[in-house]
């Protein structure tokens, strides 16, 4: 039991084909139809692309459409419209009540239904060339070869310029789609199937079963999750048509699974209309496989089978409820890839849709990602009820301060996680697209679920009692923000503001400098300067009377730039620094060593990079000070211990971790450590401190960036061979038995984390 394997095709020359030649269908309409009304537009080339398939697939008969262009429109295309408008209107009325004048030819073309060509066509103008690329796509493409799974999302990606170059690519692949399907209900579906063969109820109580199904897509793009899971429900039932035949040969197949099972929602207008033609086309297709291996057992495809509701609208502010009515025992299934959008990428409206997704107000909302809208909802859905939701989706609502804002409130409402797999590398096949980290995350009613929960793992299946909102085996946990650190390492703060450039200069600038202006100067070491080993110098009076550099010309001139650009902000606490223009707004500088940790540093290195700043230089604020702290200390804050943690809670922005003190440092679990641990750790410390003095490159170079899954760059090895030793001595401090992997390392942290909160409760 496991993950299917399946080598899926990731594009089908097909599919691509078609979606080009359909792109400059589209753009000469376009161009010859400036005013006509996008739903208009869209509704056409709907109708067009269903009669270009259906010539081609037995819906028609061959080349009934593309024949008919050629012979009853003339070349100058000047009455193509006339001839489409006839057509489409026959198209929509049942062959025994139409009229007896109309032409044999219109005569061959079936009733549709499905309200496909209810709506009356809208004028469209129409050119030679549009004329000759619509004959040419009957003509020269096979569409009996598409994937409505795959072309639906290039067709969509047609109407986007800025995704033409892409086209074909903007879908979630099959196989990810499965492993969002198999665990949410697939993989139960055929459990019950292999246990009811040899049992002609049982048979037909799963196919009860299954044509009562109803699922949703919440954000169903172009349709390729309905698409999908519409074909491998009715594969299924196939199945148990072929073993019921085998008990009883007399049985006649009675169609089950219908298209009114199916129901989505979607933000655009064409992506809508496209879906519910992708499934138009699945059912087709899945009605000719059933015809050959069953030959005249035959599901016919016309009249078109109506969608349970294809909707266009804004999910999160729309009523699920209403959209889809349920009982507590109906069986419903909600699934999807929902928009991953960042807090800080959210439109105003889109903040707005995160607040109305869920009936409780959430503190830091405006810091959750756009696809938190879906969870919210759908916990809302389901909760009490035997509905269950799974979405793939971003890795950072599982990391950081998203999980205390986000898990409690599904936990609470008596959501529990029955599925997982976590941080799933996976793309798109488009030119130049990132790898994204994602999650798949199964949701149901705790009280409505008594089966094995289950974390995968790339084809491995681990049964467990729970998994955490880390997506980790063990108890529900969030990390909190902490005021101070709970395991007693000193404290920890931010580096100090200038709040005016005009206070920090570069090397150049500083060597220019008198003498007697220079003295006044301290190096300053922000996560730049620390990573790339440059240097700068910051103006630091601090505790310097203004008798000693009133006469220094230098000196107050920096000091009037930096009141100028004080006075002239837009906050009134920088217009109040003005006052003390001499002066960093904010200084938390100390005359003593300290531990500097960037605040900001790519999450595709195996270690983040820390290091120690010699008293007299003043650490910036784009880094983290902890002054007056003991060697042994780095040499934890640098160990697998810390970095796994730091993967888990860290905070993201872009490729970076975002370290902070009260989500990272201040909760990180600390071990009872004896001296003679601590002095083995200092040793080791110090062994990586002078191999970073002794190796050719700044910081950025010795780590490299050997996770990025683009031009990664390997780490020193000479480096990482003292921080693996490092980590050997560390891990040992937390437990003598070795670690197995790092999801054993924080599982063990979050027990450690756990337990010292409860102290006391």
């Amino acid at each position: 039991k496991g993950i299917e394997k399946v080598d899926y095709e990731k594009e089908n020359p097909a599919d691509l084909k078609a979606a080009e030649r359909f792109a400059k269908i589209y753009d000469i309409l376009l161009k010859d139809n400036p005013n006509i009304s996008r739903h208009a537009f869209n509704i056409f080339l709907i109708r067009l692309l269903f009669c270009l398939f259906a010539e081609d697939t037995g819906i028609f008969e061959e080349n009934l459409f593309t024949n008919y262009i050629k012979s009853f429109s003339s070349e100058d295309a000047s009455d193509l419209n006339l001839c489409i408008k006839e057509l489409f209107k026959i198209l929509d009325i049942k062959e025994e009540k139409r009229s007896n004048e109309i032409s044999s030819t219109l005569k061959k073309f079936p009733y549709v239904n499905g309200q496909l060509f209810t709506e009356e066509h809208s004028n469209i103008v129409f050119s030679k060339k549009s004329r000759d690329l619509i004959i040419d796509a009957g003509e020269l493409l096979d569409w009996n070869k598409i994937n409505p799974d795959i072309l639906g999302s290039m067709l969509q990606a047609v109407s986007k310029e800025d995704s033409r170059s892409h086209l074909g690519m903007h879908y979630t692949s099959v196989p990810n789609i499965m492993k969002v399907i198999r665990p949410l209900f697939l993989d139960d579906l055929e459990e019950e199937f292999n246990n009811s063969k040899g049992n002609i109820e049982k048979l037909n109580k799963l196919l009860t079963r299954i044509g009562n199904i109803k699922f949703m897509d919440p954000a169903c793009g172009s349709g390729n999750f309905l698409v999908i899971a519409y074909k491998e429900l009715r594969k299924l039932e196939m199945k148990v048509l072929n073993e019921q035949q085998k008990l009883d040969p007399s049985i006649f197949y009675v169609p089950t699974v219908k298209l009114s099972q199916f129901y989505g929602m979607e933000i655009d207008d064409f992506a809508t209309d496209v879906a519910r033609l992708s499934l138009w086309i699945a059912d087709h297709q899945m009605n000719k496989v059933l015809q050959d291996k069953y030959g005249d057992v035959l599901r016919p495809t016309l009249p078109l089978q109506q969608v349970g509701k294809i909707k266009c609208t804004n999910a999160l502010r729309e009523d699920w409820e209403k959209f889809l009515p349920h009982n507590d025992d109906d069986e419903i299934y909600i699934f999807g890839n929902p928009p991953y959008l960042g807090a800080r990428k959210q439109s105003k409206d889109q903040k707005e849709d995160l607040k109305l997704s869920f009936i409780n107000k959430i503190k830091e909302i405006n810091n959750l990602d756009y696809v938190s809208g879906w969870f919210l909802k759908g916990i809302n859905y389901i909760q009490g009820t035997e509905a269950k939701y799974a979405y793939l989706t971003t890795n950072s609502i599982n990391q950081g301060e998203q999980v205390d804002i986000l898990w409690p409130n599904i936990l609470k409402n008596n959501g529990t996680i029955f599925f997982a797999y976590k941080s799933l590398k996976w793309k798109n096949n488009a030119k130049n697209n990132a790898t994204v980290t994602v999650n798949i995350i199964g949701i149901t009613d705790k009280d409505h679920f008594n089966k094995d929960k289950k974390l995968y793992k790339g084809s491995r299946i681990k049964i467990v009692k729970n998994i955490n909102p880390y997506l980790l085996e063990g108890p529900n946990i969030a990390v909190k923000k902490e005021k101070q650190q709970l395991f007693g390492l000193p404290k920890i703060t931010t580096g100090s503001m200038p709040n005016g450039n005009a206070l920090l200069l570069n090397w150049n600038e500083y060597e220019n400098l008198p003498k007697e202006a220079k003295r006044f100067f301290k190096k300053a070491i922000g996560a730049q300067e620390f990573n790339k080993g440059t240097a700068r110098y910051c103006l630091w009076l601090y505790d310097i009377d203004k008798s000693e550099y009133q006469n220094i010309p230098e000196i107050l001139r920096i000091v009037k730039k930096v009141k100028e650009y004080r006075k002239n902000s837009n906050r009134k606490q920088t217009r109040k620094f003005a006052q003390t223009p001499e002066l960093f707004a904010e200084i938390r500088w100390k005359d003593a060593d300290a531990i500097i940790i960037p605040r900001h540093t790519k999450n595709t290195r195996c270690y983040i990079p820390m290091g120690l700043i010699e008293k007299g230089n003043v650490i910036l604020d784009s880094a983290t000070a902890i002054y007056n702290a003991p060697v042994w200390l780095l040499g934890l804050l640098q160990s697998k211990m810390h970095n796994v943690w730091i993967r888990l809670v860290c905070g993201r922005l872009g490729d970076q971790y975002r370290y902070s003190a009260e989500v990272v440092y201040n909760t990180f679990p600390v071990p009872q450590l004896s001296t003679q641990k601590k002095n083995k750790i200092e040793e080791l410390t110090w062994k990586i401190l002078d191999i970073r003095e002794e190796e050719e490159g700044n910081i950025e170079d010795l780590y490299g960036s050997p996770l990025a899954s683009k031009n990664p760059k390997p780490m020193n090895e000479r480096l990482k061979k003292a921080h693996e030793e490092l980590d050997r001595v560390v891990e040992k401090a937390y437990r003598t038995a070795p670690f197995k992997d790092d999801d054993e390392r924080l599982s063990f942290l979050l027990k450690m984390y756990e337990e010292k909160r409860n102290e006391g409760n």
